[in-house]
This record gives structure tokens, C-alpha cells and sequence, in this order.
């Protein structure tokens, strides 16, 4: 696994995680050097793309120095494994399961599952979670969200994912989210690059402005 920033310098430096669904390894590097000249430094290849462990080694191998990549709609311990030996190093899940935090962390691996109930999120920071992934973030307004930051560990990251955009990520901001997972308002198979970099250039100028 190559060496790389950390999660919470990457997110601190630009708290957006491109989440690209659906991409082919043919379209994987030419990707993320637009999402990495426009400013992204977190990838994640959901495993539900076609050949995600083909884009997944070609991202960490051209970009693990400089980005965090890894996988998304992560199901078992045998895929972490697998997207260990490709040189991935995050780990994220739409759910919360023991084992598959477990087997991220053994393997020295970021792991962001999925809750949406204060009982999830503790029994999954418990497990060595690094961070949560609030999900569907269309069934946790911001003011749920505050709710459930205002008991959880001061340093934990929460990163609400599912119907994020340019027009909402601010109020989630300023209830002390820590990032946002990006899909298709992003990337979906067949949008062009252009389309991709003028999404991605929006995307971080909002990100800057809420950022000040």
C-alpha cells in the first residue's frame, strides 16, 4: 500500500470525496486528473463499477502519493482485503458491519461506514470507524445531523452522503460536518469531461466560499 496524506489532512485541505460510480478503467485516470487539477484529493470507486479493482489500482497507483483512494459499497472482509492488495486505503460502506471495519483496520486502512442513528455511529467508532458516513443524507437534514454531533467525540469526521450539492453543503457545514461524498451531481458514466471538470470547478469554488 502506498504511502499517502492522511484522511483528515485531505479533508481539512478540501472536504469533498468524489464518489465515482459506475466508472470503467478506461475513463479512471482521465477522471481524476481533472478531479485532482480542480482540487479534489479523495477518491473512492464504488465496487458495484465495472472492474472497480482495475480503476482502483490504476487511481492509487498514478495518485496514492498525493490523494486517498480506495472503494465504496464495500460488503466483506474478502473485497478489503482485495482492495488492500491493489493499493487501496479507504474503505467505505452504505452500512454498518463489524467485520468489514475490522478487516480495514487490520489491514492499516481508512474505514468510513455508513450510519444514520446515534447507536450505529457509536457501535461503529467502537469497531476503530475513522469516520461516518451519514447516509442517505436526504433522510438526516442538517438539524438531525446537529443532533447527532452534539454527542458524538469532538474529533470524529462526519460526512454526509446522498443528494449532496452545491446548494446544500454549506448548511451542513455550518453544523459541523467535516466532508461531503459527491456522486452523480459529479460523475455518472457517459457525462464528458468538460461536464466534468465544469461540476467538479463549481463544487470547489462552493466548498471555498463556506470554507471562507
Amino acid at each position: 500500500m502506498s504511502e499517502g496524506p492522511t484522511l483528515n489532512a485531505c479533508l481539512e485541505k478540501m472536504p469533498l470525496i468524489a464518489i465515482l460510480r459506475g466508472i470503467s478503467p478506461a475513463e479512471a485516470i482521465p477522471v481524476t486528473d481533472i478531479l485532482f487539477e480542480e482540487g479534489f484529493t479523495i477518491v473512492e470507486v464504488p465496487m458495484n463499477s465495472p472492474d472497480p479493482l482495475e480503476s482502483i489500482g490504476a487511481i492509487a497507483k498514478a495518485y496514492g502519493d498525493r490523494m486517498v483512494v480506495g472503494a465504496g459499497t464495500v460488503m466483506s472482509e474478502e473485497i478489503v482485503n482485495s482492495i488492500a492488495d491493489v493499493g487501496g486505503r479507504l474503505i467505505v460502506a452504505p452500512h454498518f458491519d463489524p467485520e468489514v471495519v475490522k478487516a480495514a483496520k487490520a489491514r492499516g486502512m481508512y474505514c468510513c461506514p455508513g450510519v444514520q442513528t446515534p447507536t450505529e455511529a457509536f457501535s461503529a467508532l467502537k469497531c476503530g470507524a475513522d469516520g461516518l458516513k451519514i447516509f442517505p443524507a436526504e433522510a438526516c437534514p442538517p438539524n438531525i445531523i446537529k443532533a447527532i454531533r452534539a454527542v458524538l467525540p469532538k474529533d470524529v469526521k462526519v460526512v454526509p452522503v446522498g443528494g449532496i450539492n452545491e446548494n446544500n453543503m454549506a448548511d451542513y457545514w455550518k453544523v459541523n460536518a467535516n466532508g461531503f461524498g459527491i456522486g452523480s451531481n459529479l460523475y455518472k458514466s457517459g457525462k464528458s469531461l468538460d461536464d466534468i471538470r465544469a461540476t467538479a470547478k463549481m463544487l470547489v469554488a462552493a466548498a471555498r466560499e463556506f470554507m471562507g
